[in-house]
């Protein structure tokens, strides 16, 4: 089922830092599943921090030197979106399939990085800190840190995602639908929270056994 629930965040000046911290974040909330379908740039650093948080070295079958490398999954699907230019114009694209079978992955994941490209403009639009050439840049790491979870919570939980909302029986005398929020699309809450109910609400932790 779709949530797009915001899980996890870092920030870094490189992707080969910032990667393996958000598949951690990402494993922390599922650690039983595997890595999600993915797709990034041709940077690379993403698809070998799949590998460092998910990859599992393969049984030993008693022949030769033991396998000492870390291994994919066979369920994994990942593509890079490769793109050339020249002169600040886009010559060529091309598409590098990393995990899985070509046709499934190009087929769940498509052929571009256009959500995660959304995604940013949609960070953007809401915190004025990542706004690109403005005078609202943070100064101070805590403060983009701050506005970034901020940023997130309000995302997930008061921001009703039109690819989200279900159809609602009977629709006739009343609204056809029911708008819901990544977090109600992941099962966390049952309504569309407030910004004064997401800063004044706490939340308690469940108790385990130990």
């Amino acid at each position: 089922m779709e949530s797009r629930l915001r899980v996890g965040s870092a920030i870094g000046k490189t992707e080969e830092e910032i990667a393996p911290k958000l598949m951690e974040q990402v494993k922390m909330h599922a650690p039983d599943d595997g890595p999600p379908a993915l797709s990034s740039d041709g940077k690379g650093a993403y698809p070998q921090a799949m590998l460092e948080t998910w990859g599992k070295v393969p049984e030993y079958g008693g022949r030769g030197a033991p396998p000492k490398l870390l291994k994919p999954g066979k369920g994994w699907q990942c593509l890079q979106v490769i793109k050339k230019r020249k002169g600040g114009k886009l010559e060529s694209v091309h598409i590098k399939i990393i995990y899985g079978n070509p046709e499934e992955v190009k087929a769940k994941l498509g052929c571009h990085t256009a959500y995660v490209e959304r995604t940013n403009l949609t960070s953007r639009t809401m915190n004025g800190r990542l706004v690109r050439k403005t005078l609202s840049f943070s100064k101070d790491l805590c403060l983009l840190k701050a506005s970034t979870t901020l940023e997130d919570a309000l995302y997930n939980f008061t921001r009703p995602v039109r690819t989200l909302r279900v159809a609602l029986p009977n629709s006739r005398d009343q609204a056809r639908w029911q708008q819901r929020t990544p977090a109600m699309a992941a099962g966390l809450t049952d309504h569309i929270w407030t910004v004064k109910e997401l800063l004044t609400v706490v939340l308690v932790p469940l108790r385990t056994s130990t």
